[in-house]
């Protein structure tokens, strides 16, 4: 009976624990770091060695900052200069992670 009631504790702390790291980041931040980072720089200022390969304008560029979100969408999905294309990305994701990186603007 201890050992069923232990083994259910245990259980419950742990789901409890992994839903509390889940909401650390938002989803916006999780498709970010993970798939746009890489280019765009931790922080969008483009300062990474591939931004520089590319010439990635910065989140606080005057080009970027004047798009909309549904300006930004396409250009995300389906790629863009030396943008490559994020199809596995689904439409939530990709407008998520574009409200993250809005984000570092301001």
């Amino acid at each position: 009976m201890f050992k069923t009631y232990r083994s259910q504790l245990v259980l419950a702390i742990v789901v409890a624990l992994a839903g509390t790291v889940s909401f650390a980041q938002s989803r916006g931040e999780v498709v970010y770091k993970t798939t746009c980072k890489m280019c765009h720089g931790a922080t969008g200022a483009a300062d990474t060695p591939t931004a520089r390969m590319f010439n990635v304008k910065p989140v606080t560029d005057p080009d970027i900052m004047k798009l909309t979100d549904h300006q930004m969408f396409p250009s995300v999905k389906n790629g863009k200069g030396a943008m490559k294309p994020m199809p596995a990305l689904t439409d939530t994701q990709i407008e998520d992670s574009i409200f993250y990186f809005r984000g570092f603007a301001k």
